[in-house]
């Protein structure tokens, strides 16, 4: 969800606009295909009611959604929510990351991290301002929305800034699994919470699954001395085992990776994949299965202001995750 690590200065001291790549600015029901969509952190929910493709994606302050039957034509924008200036009371949001759209027992949720300019109590000298930044559900019944929150504030721990949080269910029960920014504690973690059933509010404290630099393609960046964790992504495998995908650097450049539990269980232990998974300046990236039984995932390339969405046929070999080839849409 992040460009570089050099630029994230000027990119907690800009505008919201930073986060809105070229090329999107206002709702349409054109139909394009996808090397034609720019789009930050992609989600992709294959609904089966509509046997329809939905993709959502990062755009300034609303969430912006594009539709297709095949993943080669996509009809869009189209807004389905657009971030009220009240939404968090007097704490003024400033823009939305890394969306996500999930399908449970019926509804339809959006995961948001709302980012704001409002400073914590406690900062670091001579560091990044640590703000209130936070994920927050959102609920709907169509996948075209609305969308309406639970509470007007983050549905994790206000005094933790955290980002990118996604869905996962285990034995029935539903859990947020999200990062913990490296902003606030230098080497940014991974971390699960249970969620009510209607995933209105969190249930119990948060857990820690790993940090970033226990991957060994994880660097540090030289400058700060810190690691991030971007974007986690969860499939249970035909082996029983348990994938993570999730984004870091490796030395500057945005890299997608591979954390895997042996026994299949959210709780771990989990081991990390020597080598990383995506390497061409990409990653926060998400998997699904299309309608016709075939693993692909999404992500976002290059990672910067022309960042577009690459869709990837994927092989699960039993032991890993591996990209087969990418998917362009096009005939050879």
């Amino acid at each position: 969800m992040r460009y570089a690590l050099w630029s994230m200065v000027t990119l907690l001291a800009a505008a919201p606009a930073w986060s809105q790549p070229r090329g999107i600015v206002r709702d349409s029901n054109e139909i394009v295909p996808l090397s034609r969509i720019r789009m930050r952190d992609p989600c992709i929910l294959p609904d089966d009611a509509t046997q329809t493709y939905y993709m959502v994606g990062s755009g300034g302050n609303s969430v912006r959604m594009y539709a297709s039957k095949d993943l080669k034509s996509w009809q869009g924008p189209r807004t389905i929510f657009r971030t009220p200036e009240d939404i968090w009371g007097d704490i003024r949001v400033v823009g939305i990351w890394a969306p996500e759209m999930h399908k449970y027992k019926g509804k339809y949720y959006l995961f948001l991290t709302f980012d704001t300019r409002h400073p914590f109590s406690e900062q670091w000298r001579n560091w990044l301002p640590r703000v209130t930044r936070g994920s927050q559900i959102l609920v709907g019944d169509s996948p075209r929305g609305p969308f309406k929150p639970f509470q007007n504030r983050s549905t994790l721990p206000p005094d933790m800034m955290t980002l990118d949080g996604t869905l996962w269910v285990e034995d029935g029960v539903p859990y947020m699994v999200y990062c913990h920014e490296w902003v606030q504690i230098v080497n940014g973690s991974m971390q699960y919470v249970q969620l009510k059933d209607d995933l209105s509010e969190t249930v119990g404290e948060p857990k820690t699954l790993f940090y970033a630099a226990e991957a060994p393609w994880s660097t540090m960046d030289k400058a700060r001395g810190n690691n991030v964790t971007d974007g986690p992504w969860l499939y249970k495998g035909k082996t029983g085992k348990l994938y993570m995908i999730w984004a870091s650097f490796r030395n500057g450049v945005y890299t997608e990776g591979i954390a895997i539990s042996p026994s299949g269980k959210l709780a771990g232990p989990w081991m990390q994949q020597a080598e990383p998974l995506y390497t061409n300046d990409g990653g926060h990236g998400m998997l699904f299965t299309t309608f016709d039984g075939k693993l692909m995932m999404v992500l976002h390339s290059p990672n910067g202001r022309e960042a577009r969405p690459h869709i990837f046929e994927m092989e699960d070999t039993g032991e890993t995750l591996k990209v087969v080839s990418e998917f362009t849409g096009e005939t050879p």
